[in-house]
């Protein structure tokens, strides 16, 4: 999902006959967090005039060479729309400017055998960090390096900040939290992933809104999701979480089949559709009383909707929407003619009790919250739960690898081992001693390992790969195409029929 701290801009539609063109781009710094974008505006049909500030959103372009103003290239002058997709579905059409990582899209990783995301998970696999841990804590510390390298991956190819999901089955741990946190912090680090293109996707239970407003104090930017109340999401605010996450159509799903929520009733009784309510009513209380926090509406289900949220920070729409919005022209005598439904200056007339207004804590959020909240939070942490235990069950389905005993058994004898070239050349390597077997799966073959006697070190590599043959302070590569297997280590051959090569 696309999530950069730009302030919304402002649009008007007017029947004057000239045209108008506008590029938006943002800067960032050390100390200021921004994304660089740069997109080139179209020139719309004489019967529009879009007039954007210079602090607009990034937006999604039906195409760069179009004549014409969409209903895509309307509302993204008031909200940033995202494309609620996985990476694999319609990329091009519809890129992502940023992204969450979660166990779910670990297990639809794993599930592609040619998405380029594959060699994070296997790498993951191959971090010799995670072996000598117990059984439960080897699978997490596998399932944490691998959400790290594909968030890594992610930050290379979308602008904006990538999310990384943080264990549902903490939820009600605070403490638990904040170690998960600064765990996923730390492997980030090692990858060299700047912290202000990173948000961490927390449940907003009252430990996780707790947990969210110490990491904020840190300079940690945390997402607070599975809000399903105002007294959530004032909470959250108050809280100082960077982004709050809604789900409209999950909030009036409940409410048709539910009577007993005094919340979504009250919004019924004014004719209001409860999941838009609480959005206004959230986005109303951020913006009147001075908070940080970004709003975003997720689970739209139809251009209606979308429409009627226009002015929130961020709106996640279905690729269906996306399309149907990229198809349609925009015209000032539509229904819905693209006027800003939330905006600060109506937020500043909202009027809220005293009860809304209180300082929330841990009692008075459990005694507010309703039965929808409850039971739609429950749900989702029960979803997220048995997603991040299903990617455990799988790493241990598949770790060990094959012959990672054989291997290791050879660590332990440090007998001398030599590996002779079969590609002709009469390269010969020998070293002393294993100093540490890493290895490397789906990629062909399944083991590499690394060897030194202190003047040698001699790195093999399973699959597609390279080994690094380290002699005092001079370095050399040895290419091939398919590399060592364990099991013909011990005999002392090189598996593949191209030649080594030395330089």
């Amino acid at each position: 999902m696309a999530l950069t701290l730009q302030t919304p801009l402002y649009a008007t539609i007017s029947s004057s006959s000239s045209s108008s063109s506008s590029a938006a781009s943002s800067s960032s710094s050390s100390t200021t967090r921004s994304s660089s974008f740069s997109f080139l505006r179209s020139t719309p049909p004489p019967t529009l005039i879009f007039n954007f500030n210079n602090n607009s959103f990034p937006r999604i372009r039906a195409s760069s060479t179009d004549t014409v103003i969409t209903e895509l290239d309307a509302v993204s002058s008031f909200s940033e729309i995202v494309p609620d997709t996985v990476i694999f579905d319609d990329f091009q059409k519809f890129p992502p400017t940023a992204a969450t990582v979660s166990s779910s899209l670990i297990l639809g990783i794993c599930g592609l055998p040619d998405t380029i995301f594959r060699n994070a998970v296997e790498m993951a696999l191959a971090d010799s960090e995670c072996y000598g841990l117990e059984d439960n804590a080897r699978l997490s510390c596998f399932a944490a390096k691998a959400l790290v390298n594909i968030g890594s991956d992610m930050t290379k190819l979308v602008p904006g900040r990538v999310s990384t999901e943080v264990d549902a089955r903490l939820a009600y741990d605070t403490p638990g939290i904040i170690r998960k946190v600064h765990d996923l912090l730390k492997l980030y680090n090692d990858s060299n992933v700047p912290h202000d293109r990173l948000l961490f996707k927390i449940p907003a239970t009252w430990q996780g809104i707790e947990a969210a407003r110490l990491l904020e104090s840190e300079g940690i930017q945390t997402h607070l999701t599975f809000v399903y109340s105002f007294a959530q999401a004032a909470a959250a605010a108050q809280a100082g979480a960077s982004v709050i996450q809604i789900f409209v159509g999950r909030v009036r799903d409940w409410a048709r089949n539910h009577s007993d929520d005094k919340e979504i009733e009250s919004a019924k009784l004014n004719g209001e559709d409860p999941g838009l309510a609480l959005v206004t009513k959230a986005y109303n209380y951020i913006h009147k009383y001075g908070h940080k926090s970004k709003l975003m509406a997720a689970a739209v289900r139809n251009k209606q909707d979308l429409f009627s949220l226009l002015g929130v920070d961020y709106i996640i729409a279905p690729l269906k929407v996306l399309q149907s919005l990229k198809e349609s022209v925009a015209s000032p005598d539509e229904k819905y003619s693209f006027v800003r439904r939330l905006s600060p200056q109506s937020a500043g007339r909202y009027v809220f009790s005293d009860e809304e207004l209180i300082k929330w804590d841990q009692m008075s959020l459990a005694n507010a919250m309703g039965p929808a909240a409850v039971q739609l939070l429950t749900s989702g942490l029960d979803g997220y739960a048995d997603q991040a235990k299903r990617v455990e069950d799988l790493f241990g389905k598949i770790w060990p690898p094959p012959n990672l005993e054989m291997c290791t058994s050879l660590c332990r004898s440090r007998d001398f081992v030599s590996m002779h070239d079969r590609g002709g050349n009469g390269h010969v390597i020998t070293a002393l001693g294993l100093y540490t077997v890493q290895w490397r799966l789906w990629a062909g073959v399944t083991v590499g390992c690394l060897y030194g006697d202190g003047m040698h070190t001699v790195i093999t590599a399973g699959g597609q790969g390279r080994a690094d043959l380290r002699q005092k302070s001079k370095l050399s590569l040895l290419s091939y195409s398919f590399g060592i297997i364990c099991s013909h280590l011990l005999h002392c051959t090189h598996h593949g029929d191209r030649s080594s090569n030395f330089k």
